[in-house]
């Protein structure tokens, strides 16, 4: 009996820690993309060319992992015709998701860009990470899904979007040094995301396929980087070139990519040993770190209380629109798949 209380004890202190993990490395990643691409020290001002070296370094790695050393396993199934129709749309409108978010941080705060992401809910974050949530959630995406006929409007849901709405509307209100270029970068980023899901919802119903946090990298990041790769071309290396000298610190961008790679392993790690809806809630937490820590270490970030008032009204919203899915999906007698085989359909990771 006391051998039993030991393991349950060791078990639950591995899981806390690969839930620490993930906070960590989800908001130190946040901070370090902001960092670099806005450092002087670093003096990387490319998002375009940030996202592009993460998404190469994660179908590198992705690669080595599962095919060459066989550490990891990818989920068989996937065609030529899959992919194409499944994947390639997914893996383009992610890219614009990510490329989209890292430049917003070269004009509005994290925090801000953290309140505005609030509107859309969770999945794959601007940190880069797949965070394997089972739905989309909120107004951008709630909306899409109406029009497209996946989702119905309903008196509660309404009320719901509005309250979102109204938060992330007081947040932006209580923003003291607002820039609408990162405004716009950010919600096209949002809106980027919204196509996402609606994509994978579509693309699920219809295909059944489902895929782990492994396997969607494995899949979808070669697509992105080659969607980032064409735009880079035309936008962002005649600037690197003008320069005359590539002189950009290679160890600090390596350790950014690894970072990425690692923060979508401890998203694997928590998903695997709890659920997709802890790594929901996880990140629930994780966006309050970020906004409150990013007070203390970005000097254009200056919280006040409209700022924390309105987010707090959002998050708030936020979790009433959870339980109501969760209520939905308990409802319903079709739920017998383990909970680490995510929907490649699924909500919204970046990085950043």
């Amino acid at each position: 009996m006391a051998d039993q209380g030991k393991k349950f004890v060791s078990v639950g202190m591995i899981t806390y820690g690969y839930i620490l993990l993930y906070i960590a490395l989800s908001s130190g990643q946040i901070f370090f993309n902001k960092w670099v691409l806005s450092s002087k020290e670093v003096n990387f001002p490319y998002p375009l060319g940030l996202t592009l070296l993460h998404m190469v370094f994660s179908s590198v790695l992705c690669f080595i992992l599962t095919k060459a050393f066989k550490i990891l396993k990818v989920e068989e199934g996937m065609t030529l015709e899959l992919y194409a129709t499944s994947v390639v749309p997914i893996g383009a409108t992610f890219a614009m998701t990510l490329w989209l978010g890292n430049t917003a941080y070269l004009y509005i705060s994290v925090a801000f860009a953290q309140m505005l992401k609030a509107i859309n809910g969770r999945g794959l974050l601007s940190d880069g990470s797949y965070d394997g949530s089972p739905q989309g959630v909120p107004v951008a995406v709630f909306i899409l899904g109406v029009a497209a006929g996946l989702e119905v409007m309903s008196c509660r849901m309404l009320l719901i979007m509005s309250v979102i709405s109204f938060g992330v509307l007081v947040a932006s209100y209580g923003e003291l040094d607002i820039n609408w270029v990162g405004v716009v970068y950010q919600m096209g980023g949002v809106v980027a995301e919204a196509l996402r899901l609606i994509f994978m919802e579509i693309l699920v119903k219809r295909k059944g396929l489902k895929l782990n946090p492994v396997s969607v990298m494995y899949y979808v990041s070669p697509c992105s980087a080659l969607c980032l790769f064409i735009p880079w071309i035309f936008l962002e290396k005649p600037k690197i070139d003008s320069q005359g000298t590539w002189n950009f610190p290679p160890v600090v961008l390596a350790l950014n990519s690894l970072c990425t790679f690692a923060l979508n392993l401890s998203v694997f790690l928590v998903i695997s040993h709890t659920s997709a809806l802890t790594i929901r809630v996880a990140g629930v937490v994780k966006d309050w770190v970020v906004v409150l820590l990013s007070a203390f270490l970005f000097a254009d970030t200056k919280l006040t209380i409209i700022n924390l008032f309105g987010y707090g009204v959002a998050i708030a919203g936020v979790a009433a629109y959870n339980n109501s899915k969760l209520k939905k999906e308990a409802s319903r007698s079709t739920s017998d798949e383990p909970e680490d085989s995510i929907p490649l359909v699924s909500s919204s990771i970046s990085d950043k």
